[in-house]
């Protein structure tokens, strides 16, 4: 039903998220990213409360398996067995819960900075596929983060269709300064693609604008000249 990666960048201490599922507007039910402190996904049975609960912990200075293991002992005991949750810290550790009752062939991958996680999958070299490529395809996070999904298709991707896709990412701005999701498609990496293209050469210009507004060039939009 979804595979998923979270990033860090340890240069720019940049954290990406990239996801993808068969089910529809996954980036905006499972993603989690805070400047700075790391990030998380509550995937598979989807809870939507996880996730910031993950986030809470590690702003709380816990590690990724400390937070993890805080937030599965709060869980649910009936519901937590559905559950899938990735969790990525400030120093770049990873920690991963995927319950006994998650769908599927599911699993995750571990590498410092990185964490993927899924189910329903086609198999487990996808999960390798979207860290290795995230950790070496050249580019800024974001070109790393859609090159990873794309090699996750390659690897076989889900067992069936993936519908909907996302990717997002926090830097030190306050907000996230790249949050590009496509809901509904029958190809959403590739309009994802057509959107970070379109987004891309922008990015940096909008979050100035955010920052200090008389800083930013406009666009031409009427009234913004």
């Amino acid at each position: 039903m979804t595979f998923s990666l979270i990033l860090r960048d340890p240069v720019t201490g940049e954290f990406g998220s990239a996801i993808s599922s068969s089910s529809p507007a996954v980036a905006a039910r499972c993603v989690n990213l805070a400047d700075g402190i790391g990030g998380a996904h509550s995937q598979n049975v989807t809870d939507p409360r996880l996730g910031p609960a993950l986030i809470e912990q590690l702003r709380a200075g816990a590690t990724a398996q400390a937070a993890l293991a805080a937030v599965v002992a709060a869980a649910d005991p009936a519901t937590i067995g559905y559950r899938q949750l990735l969790v990525l810290d400030a120093a770049g550790r990873a920690a991963v819960h995927s319950g006994d009752r998650a769908l599927g062939i599911y699993g995750s991958a571990v590498r410092d900075n990185a964490v993927a996680g899924g189910n329903m999958l086609a198999s487990h070299d996808v999960l390798d596929a979207l860290v290795d490529t995230a950790l070496t395809a050249p580019g800024g996070i974001e070109e790393r983060l859609h090159a990873a999904l794309r090699a996750a298709i390659t690897a076989g991707g889900e067992a069936g269709p993936v519908h909907s896709a996302g990717i997002a990412v926090v830097g030190a701005a306050g907000w996230r300064i790249t949050d590009l999701r496509v809901d509904w498609s029958e190809d959403p990496i590739g309009e994802l693609r057509r959107a970070l293209d379109e987004w891309l050469p922008q990015r940096d210009d909008y979050t100035r604008r955010g920052l200090n507004p008389a800083a930013a060039p406009s666009y031409g939009v009427p009234g913004d000249e």
